[in-house]
């Protein structure tokens, strides 16, 4: 039983930060909404962090600032944050908390949901197939991106982690089938959220994105609201509307620190690094929201963009997200330090469910086959790469000077890449083919004689 959205409560006793601490409440709980109404008409909105006996602590999400006191009285809601739901959302900017940014109306829907949502249920889940097109070759042919799997993107503070978040986002699709994307930044700097907004206006004016876009100097709060909105929304496009929608989130590390700075706040005991126990369940939570549901046509695809600080693997915003999902794209320093557009680390990086996503009747017949050997071949040339440092390249065999001509050749013919580049996935694999046909034939052992005949009819060195 709750309190209902009728109930006020005026007993203030402390006004901390963003906190607010209301006393004789009852049926109050975590996470529940509030609407804060100041004695000059206005209103604020909280969410509650802890209840003890008759206290709750809110925090609100525009601060306390000009707030008294005996000034403010509080109407609790009786569930956590709800927003509604429908075809509004499409081509609006929105920040972290769903409120317009572009000028327009409110967002308005026939129904409401609570963002905080639910795993799919693996009894209810369709196996994730058929890829989503990129438009960037490195990923496309070598690390496919299927429709309802998570995808991370894992990169360094300097990297271009959010510029290539944003190409994917503006220029991504599911192949002729509707597809959707809901872009949510979390802790961005007010420049990186004006290069976004530039970068996705073309799509968010053919009715196609959605953008939540939480700036650093917003509340810490409304940073942990902003994914579920976005999870939340993507969910009804997908599985109400019978799209295929792409959620970009970035960035997660931003997301994790304020969920530390919330478990703070409610004083509760820290585990590695001062991040709560729970971070694990707390990113479970939201990523274990997309996939597909059996006997509905749309699907709920995730790539989260996370930072490691310091480039630490180990640090437990990228340990955690590695356990959760399927995958991830690595962004490499030195590639980037050589002008490479985008640095894909390409033996760092993984797409565990590519092969249900690539292949016959999905990508090409040819795919899987050349992207496999692309990548064993990159592998035996980063070994002659190593073997060179040792004893010069001149005393290398030709054969192993023949697979560094074809690391060369894959960084300049597939990898590298303009920034408003969206190729094509037959211009992709051709470039691939390319870059293989450097290598002798004898070579190209994972290819099969047919393919060979067709791409390379008298190629190969």
């Amino acid at each position: 039983m709750s309190t209902g959205p009728d109930l006020e409560y005026g007993a203030v006793e402390s006004l901390r930060g963003s906190l607010l601490v209301v006393s004789g409440v009852r049926d109050v709980g975590w996470d529940e909404s509030a609407v804060v109404h100041l004695d000059d008409g206005t209103e604020r909105h909280g969410v509650v962090l802890e209840v003890a006996d008759d206290l709750a602590v809110l925090h609100v999400l525009e601060g306390t600032d000009g707030m008294r006191p005996g000034g403010v009285r509080v109407a609790f809601s009786g569930s956590p944050f709800r927003i509604p739901l429908g075809s509004g959302w499409l081509g609006r900017i929105c920040d972290g908390r769903g409120e317009p940014l572009d000028g327009g109306p409110p967002v308005l829907g026939s129904i409401t949901a609570a963002v905080n949502g639910w795993p799919l249920n693996p009894v209810e889940r369709e196996p994730p197939r058929q890829p989503v097109l990129t438009g960037v070759s490195g990923i496309d042919a070598l690390t496919t991106l299927v429709r309802g799997q998570k995808l991370p993107i894992f990169s360094v503070p300097g990297l271009p982690h959010l510029q290539l978040a944003t190409q994917i986002a503006a220029q991504a699709t599911a192949v002729g089938d509707p597809f959707m994307v809901v872009f949510a930044a979390m802790g961005l700097p007010h420049a990186d959220i004006d290069f976004v907004r530039t970068a996705l206006d073309e799509r968010a004016a053919t009715g196609e994105l959605v953008m939540l876009l939480n700036s650093a100097d917003d509340p810490v709060i409304e940073r942990l609201l902003t994914p579920r909105i976005a999870l939340t929304v993507a969910e009804h496009l997908a599985f109400d509307a019978g799209n295929h929608v792409l959620v970009v989130m970035a960035d997660m590390t931003s997301y994790c620190e304020a969920v530390r700075e919330v478990a703070a706040a409610r004083q509760e005991i820290p585990a590695r690094r001062a991040y709560p126990g729970y971070l694990y369940s707390d990113l479970a939570s939201l990523y274990e929201r997309c996939g597909r549901v059996r006997g509905r046509p749309g699907s709920v695809t995730i790539m989260p963009v996370l930072t490691m600080p310091a480039g630490d693997i180990t640090h437990p915003v990228p340990d955690l997200t590695g356990y959760i999902t399927e995958g991830q794209i690595v962004l490499a320093e030195d590639l980037h330090a050589r002008g490479l557009y985008p640095p894909l680390d390409v033996l760092g990086s993984l797409s565990r469910l590519m092969r249900n996503g690539a292949g016959p009747g999905r990508t090409r017949a040819d795919h899987l086959e050349l992207a496999a050997q692309a990548i064993a071949a990159l592998a035996r040339a980063r070994q002659a790469a190593e073997l060179a440092d040792l004893i010069g390249a001149g005393a290398l065999s030709d054969t192993d000077r023949g697979y560094l001509a074809y690391a060369t050749a894959l960084e300049d013919s597939l990898l590298r890449q303009q920034v408003d580049e969206a190729r094509g996935f037959d211009d992709t694999l051709d470039r691939l083919w390319h870059a293989v046909s450097v290598l002798p034939r004898r070579e190209l052992t994972m290819v099969s004689r047919a393919s060979l005949a067709e791409h390379l009819p008298g190629g190969g060195r």
